[in-house]
C-alpha cells in the first residue's frame, strides 16, 4: 500500500507512483522547473520547462491554467517545492510536488 501524500500548507508532496498516477488525468499540467540545460538532458514526457530560478518565472506561470491540477518536479524536489509554494500563492488550486525529484523517477524520461 502506498504511503499517503504528505500535505503541506500549500501543496502536496507525492511519491513517484502517486505522481505518475496523477498524470493519468488528461487535464494535468506537468511542469519541470529545472534549468533548460537540465531539461535537455532528460525530462518527463509532456513536461513544460519553466526555470523556477529565472527572473521571469512568475510572469511565465501566470499564462498556465490555474484551474487544472499542476504537477511540478525538479532534480531532487527542493526547487519544485519552492515553485509549488509560488504557484499556490499565485492562485493555483491543486499543486503536487514530486517529493524526490527526477532522481527518484523510476519510469522513462524523454531526451
Amino acid at each position: 500500500m502506498a504511503a499517503l501524500p504528505k500535505s503541506t500548507s500549500t501543496y502536496q508532496n507525492l511519491t513517484s507512483e502517486q505522481f505518475a498516477e496523477g498524470l493519468q488525468d488528461g487535464r494535468a499540467v506537468l511542469l519541470d522547473v529545472r534549468r533548460p540545460t537540465e531539461f535537455a538532458q532528460g525530462h518527463l514526457p509532456g513536461a513544460r520547462n519553466i526555470d523556477v530560478q529565472a527572473p521571469d518565472f512568475a510572469r511565465r506561470v501566470i499564462n498556465l491554467d490555474s484551474t487544472r491540477p499542476t504537477y511540478v518536479y525538479c532534480r531532487s524536489g527542493a526547487r519544485s517545492a519552492v515553485a509549488a509554494t509560488q504557484l499556490k500563492a499565485a492562485g493555483f488550486g491543486h499543486v503536487f510536488n514530486l517529493g524526490g525529484g527526477i532522481l527518484d523517477w523510476p519510469f522513462s524520461v524523454t531526451r
